[in-house]
């Protein structure tokens, strides 16, 4: 590649303080500069992504594979708690059933605190279909409440009438 062309390629701009600007003082600055960039590379290399992630980066970091099915179309509520317990996880939707299920795909070291997140998910789950009424329930139960409440003031003014 001729020198021009790499030059156009990237610009750099240093800004340094010195009495007296020598070849030795821009060496240094230039190494400093190349640390600098170097161990910048390295970070962003040695961070390991942690929580949701894709099974192909799941897999690719090499220390196996487990799964467990769920059916829950719910799995927000699951991803919290496995961001909660800080497991390193991957989802898949297995179309070809009819309910699809979901494939929860972790670490195989991870099984002790997966098995403590979907025991929470479980418990946390099962509590609040017993806790709430769905919410239409409620609705219909306020709009019962309310037509009795029109009735009963009805039949007070026709009586007065009389």
């Amino acid at each position: 590649m001729p020198i021009q062309e790499e030059t156009t390629d990237k610009t750099v701009a240093f800004t340094i303080k010195t009495s007296k600007m020598t070849a030795d003082v821009l060496k240094k600055a230039m190494t400093a500069y190349l640390n600098h960039r170097k161990n910048k590379a390295q970070g962003k290399a040695s961070q390991v992504k942690t929580g949701k992630m894709s099974v192909k980066e799941l897999v690719g970091q090499n220390q196996g594979v487990a799964n467990i099915e769920i059916t829950d179309s719910n799995i927000k509520s699951f991803e919290r708690i496995a961001r909660k317990y800080n497991v390193d996880f991957a989802l898949k939707k297995d179309i070809t059933q009819s309910p699809p299920k979901y494939l929860v795909f972790f670490k195989a070291r991870d099984t002790d605190v997966i098995t403590q997140a979907f025991k929470e998910y479980t418990h946390k789950t099962l509590n609040r279909s017993k806790q709430r009424p769905s919410l239409r329930k409620r609705l219909h139960k306020y709009i019962q409440r309310a037509n009795q409440q029109k009735q009963k003031t009805k039949h007070k003014q026709r009586e007065q009438e009389r």
